[in-house]
């Protein structure tokens, strides 16, 4: 039997990258995935046309995770296509780089809103249906560890993720739902690609300290997260679990 047979997952931020990388995962180890998107329905549709060729289920919800009514929606749209609810994996993120001195109102507000407020509302929106089992997985990351310059407001919210893990865990613990965080460092997606990361001196800089000598590829968090929603980690909650090729 596939590791997560029977089981509904949702996979927030999934058209691409780590996101699209879990989601396709997850449904090969035997979950229906629930595939949201804020804007690219291209690319949500294309994560469930490659689940659903490789025999697994999905759907594509849009939905912006910032908003409470959409984060309801998303989470109603599982329930209403299969059911129930088992994993959760808040991973919708945006990330913009800025000295202190460059530092708006906007520029706060923009990632806070997606990556701290948004994990809220959906894991709220989704605490209402998960039961004893359930698994809530959030995408943090090892800058909450190694504090670069420049990335005040993103690490903040990833601090926030790690912080937030641990009040949750103790909260639906006694329901018998667990919650972690899965921490990357650098990963080559689209996202990395556009922001200049990949082939710049920040790779250089990056892969220079990580012990395994590389970038991650969203495959490496993918098996992760696979763990983190199947029973073999049912005896791990409020944990942060960094995943960067030994970078802390």
């Amino acid at each position: 039997m596939s590791k997560l047979e029977g089981k509904v997952a949702i996979v927030t931020g999934a058209s691409k990258g780590i996101g699209a990388g879990i989601a396709k995962a997850l449904g090969a180890a035997g979950a229906s995935v629930v595939v949201n998107y804020a804007s690219s329905k291209a690319g949500a549709d294309k994560v469930v046309d490659a689940i659903v060729a490789a025999g697994g289920k999905a759907v594509a919800v849009q939905g912006d995770v910032s908003k409470a009514a959409d984060a309801k929606g998303i989470v109603d749209a599982a329930i209403k296509a299969y059911g129930k609810l088992d994993v959760l994996v808040n991973n919708s993120g945006v990330y913009e780089f800025a000295s202190l001195e460059d530092f708006t109102e906007e520029h706060f507000h923009k990632q806070f809103n997606v990556n701290v407020l948004g994990l809220l509302l959906v894991t709220q929106a989704a605490a209402k249906h998960l039961g004893e089992g359930g698994s809530i997985i959030n995408i943090g990351s090892v800058v909450s560890r190694i504090t670069p310059p420049g990335s005040s407001a993103y690490t903040g919210t990833k601090g926030a993720v790690d912080a937030i893990t641990g009040v949750l865990s103790r909260e639906l613990g006694p329901r018998q739902i667990r919650v972690n965080a899965l921490n990357p460092g650098m990963v080559e997606t689209e996202g990395t690609h556009t922001a200049g990361f990949i082939g710049s001196d920040f790779q250089l800089d990056a892969v220079s300290k990580t012990p395994l000598g590389r970038v991650g590829q969203p495959a490496d968090i993918a098996g992760i997260a696979v763990f983190l929603a199947s029973d073999e980690s049912a005896w791990l909650t409020g944990e942060q679990l960094l995943a960067g090729g030994g970078v802390r």
